[in-house]
């Protein structure tokens, strides 16, 4: 059977994996029930697998009957602690749990792409590995580098990695990916401003920790504003504040939290250095205690050159030419990253919008939603990246 055959024949069953995925949603960590219907959907494939990575990880190996290079094709397969607010026939069944970044979805797919791979053994020169990786929400720690530590590549080492991601700011038929830096770097930081409460009446009794944090926010932008290179990219975002008791109180405690995002190491550590002189020169300046929690995140995500060519190639084949649309790098950060670090490969986004029928919500709102018809596109861009990747790779071998 041809390839795209092959796709079509698993399509039906590729969208059914994922709706009940979405019906039960599991958080990092917690992904076992999703892990036990990963096992028995290999099982029924044929597709040997290993466990015990990172908790719930699994791996499946699909080794092709002529020897070859191995490549290694990702998904991540945790949810969100988000109370879903769609009114679907296969919506959450879940109390504030959701797969509401797609996991479900890169789950089912790449079964699929397994199954379509499976049949294609004997044509096969060389090893495919399916990654189902957990805790992919879980930064700053996540499962990609757990999953490494245990063992997850120690008998099989991939000359290649890729993962793809479902993104609904493009539509169905397109793929995105980019040379270099495709996801930011994401680190999370705390701040506890103290300083000392008092009657509302009276503030020369007091030191007002609201104020201190109103000023803090202002000073900490300008690390964007006036540090940072305006031709390079970074974020900082205070994402939560909690203070004050009540309206005549004035307040001793506030409490920030945010995140830094950037793409190159020298912008981070700038950044970050910043970041740390601000807080402390704002808590001399106002004589206050400042507390700091900085947590180093998911590291940039940057793609190999040759291999998200490899990408555009295999899209633009299964796809058309007009598949891979010139797109920007997003500060989103991605646990994929430190797969990359150790392995060259790349990370795509495959368009999902569903905005010609309806308002598309972005990636981890509670109304996020996916066209269904990107699936089996999915499968099919998948299977043909690795198929052609190992071809590839082999002819590098030939003429070493």
């Amino acid at each position: 059977m041809e390839l795209k055959q092959l796709v079509q024949s698993v399509e039906n069953e590729v969208i059914d994996m994922r709706r009940h995925l979405h019906q039960y949603p599991e958080v990092s960590g917690e992904e076992y029930e999703t892990s036990k219907t990963i096992q028995k959907k290999l099982s029924e494939a044929g597709i040997p697998f290993k466990t015990g990575y990172a908790k719930t990880g699994v791996l499946g190996i699909i080794q092709g009957e002529k020897p070859g290079g191995t490549i290694a094709l990702r998904a991540d397969i945790d949810a969100l602690p988000i109370q879903e607010e769609n009114d679907l026939p296969y919506k959450s069944t879940i109390q504030n749990k959701m797969h509401a970044c797609g996991h479900d979805a890169h789950t089912s797919m790449l079964i699929g792409t397994g199954k379509v791979l499976h049949q294609l053994k004997s044509e096969i020169a060389g090893t495919i590995l399916l990654v189902f990786q957990p805790a992919e929400e879980n930064a700053p720690v996540g499962g990609s580098q757990q999953m490494m530590d245990d063992g997850v590549f120690d008998e099989y080492t991939p000359d290649v990695i890729f993962g793809q991601h479902v993104w609904p700011d493009l539509p169905v038929g397109e793929v995105g990916v980019v040379h270099n830096e495709i996801m930011g770097a994401s680190d999370r930081f705390k701040i506890t401003v103290k300083g000392s409460g008092g009657h509302a009446s009276m503030p020369h009794q007091s030191n007002d920790a609201i104020i201190i944090a109103n000023n803090l926010i202002t000073q900490l932008q300008t690390i964007v504003s006036r540090n940072t290179d305006p031709i390079d990219s970074a974020v900082l975002t205070i994402g939560k504040i909690e203070g004050g008791y009540r309206y005549n109180v004035i307040a001793d405690e506030v409490n920030l939290e945010g995140t830094i995002r950037t793409f190159k190491p020298e912008v981070k550590e700038m950044v970050k250095n910043r970041f740390y002189s601000i807080v402390e020169g704002i808590g001399k300046s106002f004589d206050a205690q400042m507390t700091i929690e900085y947590l180093d995140g998911y590291p940039a995500t940057i793609n190999s050159p040759q291999w998200a060519d490899e990408v555009r190639n295999a899209a633009r084949k299964v796809l058309g030419e007009d598949a891979t649309p010139t797109v920007s790098p997003s500060l989103g950060g991605e646990d994929f990253s430190r797969f990359l670090q150790k392995y060259p490969g790349a990370f795509y986004w495959l368009g999902t919008s569903v905005k010609d029928s309806e308002p598309q919500y972005p990636l981890h709102d509670p109304r996020f939603k996916l066209d269904e018809r990107a699936l089996s596109k999915g499968v099919e861009v998948m299977s043909k990246l690795a198929l052609d990747t190992l071809k590839n790779l082999n002819k590098e071998e030939t003429r070493k």
